[in-house]
């Protein structure tokens, strides 16, 4: 996990699982520009490891596959039913969440960053900061 540089007071915390360095890498910087605390776990161990010691996170977006004991729906399980109030997106190239995660959201890779973004601000119930073009 990278430790997150200190926050700005009301910034809404995104906690990133996946194991694609570059790909969470690529995402975190452009959450962090558009003003989001960024956590990045590179798995759901270390998503769920944050989430129990009581890491702020106001919401999630996984990877389903995952090397390790956990992959991302399952972590999406443990969250749904142990912090129900953490909402959930997951993403795969390859998989679809299975009827077990119904209050998961889903997004198929590739995606595109700026809707990506857009589904975020909308799932937080905030608004995107106003565009400069």
């Amino acid at each position: 996990m990278v430790p997150l540089p200190q926050p700005q007071p009301g910034m809404a915390h995104i906690l990133v699982a996946e194991d694609d360095v570059l790909v969470r890498m690529a995402l975190a910087e452009v959450l962090r520009v558009e003003g989001f605390a960024v956590i990045e776990a590179g798995g759901a161990h270390d998503a769920l490891t944050y989430i129990r010691a009581g890491g702020k996170v106001d919401l999630l977006f996984s990877d389903i596959q995952m090397p390790g004991v956990l992959d991302g729906q399952q972590l999406a399980e443990l969250i749904g039913r142990d912090h129900p109030g953490i909402p959930v997106i997951l993403t795969s190239g390859d998989t679809q969440p299975g009827a077990s995660v119904p209050m998961a959201l889903f997004i198929r890779k590739p995606y595109n960053i700026a809707h990506t973004i857009t589904l975020f601000f909308s799932v937080l119930g905030l608004r995107p900061p106003e565009s400069d073009s």
